[in-house]
């Protein structure tokens, strides 16, 4: 199977980011029209061209001369990333002075409307429409470098910024023996796209540090190729807990993005990749169920294939439910929180907790206590942390890894705990 480049979307992103370089460069000229020396003015505005033009280029070139049956290399990754760090402000800047334009525009109509300017004997020459005022395009200067900063701290630090996250859930239909299970969860590793051995192991050890009694990863352990985890495969098999390690496939686990010259490739890479879950140490479950037995008691756990809106859909919820006590707790592995919406939480056999990630919370947000946003929520209404509806939970993980943008700006890597309870 082989798949073509997007090129017409790729040629309208590149218009896109042309027009946000022309209509930025307008405000710098505001800025540096005053520069006393004429010299430096023209320095000055040919090196923003020379500059931003230049890894626009190079980033065009790169991406449409990538051999699409390999990962992409590191470096181009980061350029990208860099280049967004540069645009996103130059949009922010954008939306000030086209503010400004606004006003100007509605101050040109009145003027010429009604006259409120005091004209020459002849009227040639009247200026109806104010110029631009150097002080809004500092302001809009100012407030760029905002985003800029944090983006730059989400490309060098904050993509290995691990958090731990919480959750205490309690069940009125707990067996009694599991009243304080732990479960460690991870989810989104996207091996692919590591570049320091020292930032995953923050997160290895924080995901080791806490011990549970059960740790699962729900998905995505490579970006599109297998080989891109088999340098990651000592460090990640130490993860290990009493009752065991249980993993799924995410999307991007099936290589489905990516130029394949057969469908033989194809599956062979995809064979591959489940190895490695075996190699981890994972019991990687394929629309199937275990049983996880404390002290005598039972709890069901339950993972499936990917199945998401938009996305590939071999998840088979009733298949992986065969043999399950109905009346039995259960625990779901699916990787796409859109599962739980479409299927899971009308199911008739009441399934109590699902785990799943995928969205990663777009790498990008904002979060603080009592309040949490990201453009991801457009698309889907459970993005990220804990979901409750009729006594049935759902817990979406914001990823281990990261993919496309190499970074994380406000909504970090996740390392997650949940501790089971029994309501008294």
């Amino acid at each position: 199977m082989i798949k073509t480049f997007p090129y017409f979307i790729f040629f309208l992103v590149v218009i896109f980011a042309l027009l946000i370089d022309l209509y930025f460069y307008q405000g710098l000229k505001v800025i540096s029209a005053k520069f006393r020396s004429f010299r430096k003015r023209i320095l000055f505005r040919r090196g923003y061209w020379i500059i931003s033009a230049g890894m626009l280029l190079v980033l065009a070139i790169g991406f449409t001369a990538m051999d699409r049956t390999k990962p992409p290399s590191i470096g181009l990754m980061r350029l990208l990333g860099f280049y967004f760090a540069i645009l996103i402000p130059k949009l922010i800047f954008c939306i000030v002075i086209a503010a400004e334009d606004v006003f100007r525009l509605l101050k040109g109509v009145f003027r010429f409307l009604f006259h409120k300017v005091s004209p020459p004997a002849s009227m040639e020459g009247v200026i109806y429409f104010p110029g631009r005022r150097k002080f809004v395009s500092q302001v809009g200067l100012a407030i760029a470098s905002i985003p800029f900063l944090g983006i730059i701290h989400g490309l060098t630090k904050g993509k290995y910024k691990y958090t731990l996250h919480k959750e205490t859930i309690f069940f009125p239909d707990l067996p009694e023996a599991f009243d304080g299970f732990t479960i460690t969860q991870i989810s989104d590793i996207h091996s692919g796209s590591f570049d320091s051995v020292h930032g995953v192991m923050k997160g290895i050890r924080m995901t080791q540090d806490h011990k549970s009694d059960l740790f699962v990863f729900t998905g995505d352990l490579v970006n599109n190729f297998a080989p891109e985890m088999d340098p990651w495969l000592d460090i990640f098999k130490t993860l290990r807990a009493p009752y065991g390690q249980y993993s799924i496939l995410g999307n991007h686990d099936y290589g489905d993005y990516s130029k394949w010259s057969s469908e033989e490739l194809k599956a062979e890479n995809h064979e591959r990749v489940k190895a490695h879950h075996k190699t981890l140490g994972y019991n990687l479950m394929l629309n199937e169920n275990t049983v996880i037995e404390k002290d005598g008691q039972k709890i069901a756990l339950i993972g499936v294939e990917n199945w998401g809106l938009g996305f590939k859909q071999k998840g088979d919820l009733q298949k992986a439910l065969q043999g399950v006590d109905p009346n039995a707790f259960k625990i779901l592995l699916s990787h796409d929180p859109s599962h739980w919406d479409a299927q899971v939480k009308n199911d008739k056999q009441h399934i109590h907790l699902t785990l799943s990630g995928h969205t990663h919370g777009m790498q990008f947000g904002i979060e603080i206590p009592g309040f949490k946003w990201s453009p991801i929520q457009m698309r889907y209404p459970k993005w990220a942390g804990l979901y409750e509806e009729q006594g049935k939970y759902l817990y979406v993980n914001r990823g281990f890894g990261f993919i496309g943008f190499p970074g994380r700006v406000g909504i970090w890597p996740e390392v997650t705990v949940i501790t089971l309870r029994r309501t008294v």
